[in-house]
């Protein structure tokens, strides 16, 4: 079996965090997002060959990444893109992908983006019994929630119904982007594009898929973030943290009040400053501030401020109203 970890984005949402860096190498903990998965696909012995699909515009990043971990099994398949409006979509890059590389094997489709409480081994597990392209499926709990994603209907785990970021969902069971498909039904991605469908989001291929084969949901509990905001990347950290904090021990601390889920990186400079629920980045320095939900980036400066929800770039100094 293969595996494709979709990384491709550009994240524009989470700007100016993820200008110059890829969403999956922010922190989760020690780790972080795309790690977490390539050390499950790393060990599942059924998984002989990772391709992480990313963009011109990343490529290097990934290499470095790549070359620093301790992983073997992922190897770049770079879409040739650079700017978000080149984007093929996810399934013309998937179809790109598996031409590009002569994929003839069963596949595992999982984003890079995603953080999953279920061991991705369980979800192949279950893949295996069917033998039919499998989704993995989570309640968000809302019906708002639900509009942003694949609503999916079941009778008995198969897929009755599929309805990609309806207007006015029936329930509130979505389709996340993990994804097992049985090498016959990878055949049929070129007649999917051929006809004209959706190339954009693999929820579409889904859609048309249910209707000419049997596919299956392996649905779940627990947590799931699709990490492509700066809210939905801070309660993902927050449920990883679960109301502790991590403090770097490189960090320099004065008269600090440090609260629930913060991430404090290496060479950190914090004075007279109240933090709760934020992620401040290395060689930051933060003096008579009040911080709470938000994300200071790198080698950035800030005194006397009062910030909530706030995204600060990197290397930017900001002290009392005025910003360099």
């Amino acid at each position: 079996m293969k595996a494709v970890v979709l990384a491709g984005g550009y994240a524009t949402r989470m700007w100016p965090i993820t200008k110059h860096r890829p969403k999956m190498f922010l922190p989760i903990g020690e780790s972080t997002v795309v790690d977490r998965i390539f050390a499950e696909l790393e060990g599942d012995e059924r998984i002989d060959e990772v391709y992480v699909s990313t963009n011109e515009r990343f490529a290097p990043d990934f290499e470095a990444h790549l070359a620093d971990s301790e992983f073997e099994k992922p190897q770049l398949s770079i879409e040739e893109t650079s700017e978000e409006e080149d984007k093929f979509g996810v399934v013309g890059a998937l179809a790109q992908l598996i031409d590009r590389e002569n994929v003839d094997d069963d596949l595992l489709v999982i984003a890079g983006d995603n953080l999953m409480s279920f061991d991705v081994p369980e979800f192949l597990d279950y893949f295996e019994r069917q033998n039919a392209p499998t989704l993995a499926a989570y309640d968000v709990g809302s019906r708002e929630k639900a509009k942003s994603y694949g609503l999916v209907e079941l009778e008995d785990d198969r897929v009755v119904d599929f309805q990609e970021k309806p207007d006015d969902p029936r329930s509130t069971l979505v389709s996340i982007a993990c994804y097992a498909f049985p090498a016959d039904s990878l055949s049929l991605l070129p007649t999917y594009l051929e006809e004209g469908n959706n190339p954009d989001e693999p929820g579409w291929f889904v859609q048309w898929l249910q209707n000419h084969e049997p596919t299956y949901a392996y649905s779940f509990e627990g947590a799931w973030f699709d990490i492509g905001t700066p809210e939905s990347y801070l309660d993902a950290v927050a449920w990883h943290l679960d109301g502790e904090s991590l403090v770097a021990d490189s960090a320099t601390i004065e008269e600090t009040s440090i609260g629930d889920n913060v991430h404090v990186m290496g060479d950190v400079t914090l004075d007279n400053t109240n933090l709760d629920h934020a992620v401040i980045f290395p060689k930051a320095t933060v003096r008579d501030a009040d911080i709470r939900r938000s994300i200071i980036d790198e080698g950035t400066h800030l005194e006397e401020l009062d910030l909530a929800g706030a995204l600060i770039g990197a290397h930017t100094t900001i002290t009392n109203g005025s910003k360099h």
